[in-house]
């Protein structure tokens, strides 16, 4: 084969065989392919798509292109769930232990924040002493013993969409919907897993805010994983405002404790309870999502659900002290209250600049390298549908850097739109889909 026949016959608005896929994505590791023909070929793509075969045969090379991890000896079915990201987003840290709870294995690969997104492993990483580093062969041992694990991606992981990603992050083809889903879903089904629930944002703060998108992203990918013989659901939820009322890497974590515990905002408890349902069913561990959710409700009262998170936090290296006690968390130096220009009802609460200016404070990243802050963020006391008083504060911002403070203030206000009487708050899940 060679590489120029395989980019002209997508140029053309071919279809590639599973066979030409699987060479060009072999050709990463032997370099009979180069970068720039990998950037013409992902510029094709862009411009005349790709099928359901062709995209599951990318996302099976890339896939096969390191190492598949066998769970096969861990009794009951693995279930993960991925979500394309958002603001205040960590779901991940409530609905894994509650599941896990509930009887199913939650091995869990996640990714850092970029951009107006956060990250879940910036989140556990402001636990002291976490550990999301680990091989393949702790990551099997910590799931046998805890029931769950979480950590970053590997080196053996999917290693050929580390480096299509580093390509299109730099040929402006990131947001093709068969590349992101090859991406996702090439790592995702490397962990060992039987099935994947998935949470697509549309909205202000998602990565993809039309929700044509996003619809065709979780369809394409459930198209994936069925292919590949995994269970799949997909819910797509509305990402227009933050989800809970922080967002920051310490204090997400601390507002997922208190989920743990029965006390969190309801938007985020509410949605965290239907994907770890939606696991728990696909787990077997439930005939219905009725009973499943009771199973969820139950995990969080009788507080089985936190210590599940508790001890995997303590079989990866944190201390599990943390989550009995937010203040051994890290935090800001300082706290800024942002009062209300006036009275009346918050309309609307944009996430996007939202995201941005939590990045400005430090706890987000322009940059793949950029170092996080794990204790500044913001407190959200006031969001969309709620009353407020003209001086009452609308948020709490937790700063280190001064320098950043003016902008982040004049960012925040400006995401804030307070109207004269009430306002219809549409229900955060929009479609279930699989």
């Amino acid at each position: 084969m060679r590489a120029v026949d395989i980019i002209r016959k997508k140029r053309d608005g071919q279809a590639l065989g599973a066979d030409e896929i699987a060479w060009m994505v072999g050709g990463i590791a032997s370099g009979e392919v180069a970068d720039y023909q990998w950037s013409a070929l992902l510029m094709a793509i862009v411009w005349r798509g790709m099928d359901a075969a062709e995209t599951a045969a990318l996302t099976d090379a890339m896939m096969r292109s390191g190492s598949v991890v066998d769970l096969s000896a861990t009794p009951g079915r693995k279930i993960d769930k991925h979500s394309t990201g958002g603001v205040g987003d960590k779901t991940s840290l409530i609905l894994a232990p509650i599941a896990t709870a509930a009887g199913v294995p939650v091995p869990m690969v996640s990714g850092r924040g970029l951009g107006h997104t956060g990250g879940t492993l910036d989140k556990l990483e402001a636990i002291p002493g976490y550990r999301v580093d680990l091989d393949l062969d702790r990551y099997t041992a910590v799931l046998d013993a805890c029931g769950l694990v979480l950590i970053g991606p590997t080196a053996a992981i999917a290693p050929a969409d580390k480096r299509l990603y580093a390509l299109r992050d730099a040929t402006a083809t990131v947001e093709s919907i068969p590349l992101l889903a090859a991406s996702i879903m090439s790592k995702k089904l490397a962990e060992g897993i039987d099935g994947l629930v998935l949470d697509v944002k549309a909205g202000d703060g998602a990565f993809l805010p039309r929700l044509d998108d996003a619809r065709t992203l979780a369809r394409t990918m459930c198209g994936i994983g069925r292919s590949l013989g995994k269970s799949m659901r997909a819910l797509i939820t509305r990402m227009d405002q933050p989800l809970g009322r922080s967002v920051g890497s310490a204090v997400e974590v601390a507002e997922a404790v208190a989920c743990l515990r029965g006390e969190g905002p309801e938007d985020l408890v509410g949605l965290s309870l239907e994907l770890a349902a939606e696991m728990v069913v696909m787990g077997g561990r439930a005939g219905s999502l009725h009973e499943a959710r009771a199973t969820c409700r139950r995990a969080i009262a009788d507080g089985s659900a936190l210590e599940r998170l508790r001890r995997v936090v303590s079989a990866q290296g944190g201390d599990p002290r943390a989550i009995d006690d937010p203040s051994r968390l890290p935090a800001a130096r300082l706290r800024i209250d942002l009062p209300a220009p006036r009275s009346g009802v918050v309309h609307a609460l944009a996430a996007r600049p939202i995201g941005h200016a939590t990045m400005l404070l430090g706890a987000g990243r322009a940059r793949v390298d950029s170092v996080i802050d794990p204790g500044v963020g913001v407190l959200l006391h006031k969001k969309a549908g709620d009353p407020v008083e003209a001086g009452e504060p609308l948020c709490t911002v937790l700063v280190n850097d001064e320098s950043a403070r003016a902008a982040v203030l004049a960012m925040i206000a400006g995401s804030y739109t307070i109207g004269d009487g009430p306002v219809e708050i549409p229900d955060l899940i929009v479609e279930r889909l699989g």
